[in-house]
């Protein structure tokens, strides 16, 4: 990938980043939904130091299940104390 790529790639990402933050932060969940979804999305900001490509697919991923309305199953929506 040519560095005019990689710029134009990183600013998609990081404006991708900004839009998914902002829609975790306004999500109706318990607190424990909106914890799992930003630690997801941390790993994923962290990712695009190392790999921007794959740090871009892991987001376009996780939009598509933040769309779709599919939070990580590893936490009990019917807690909101952040616990599992």
């Amino acid at each position: 990938m040519d560095r005019d790529s990689q710029l134009e790639l990183y600013g998609l990402v990081a404006d991708r980043l900004k839009e998914a933050h902002a829609k975790v932060r306004t999500l109706q969940v318990p607190e424990g939904v909106r914890m799992a979804l930003t630690r997801k999305l941390l790993v994923i900001t962290a990712a695009a130091k190392h790999d921007l490509t794959d740090a871009a697919r892991r987001l376009d991923q996780f939009m598509r299940e933040l769309d779709s309305e599919r939070f990580p199953a590893d936490v009990d929506p019917g807690r909101t104390d952040g616990t599992h």
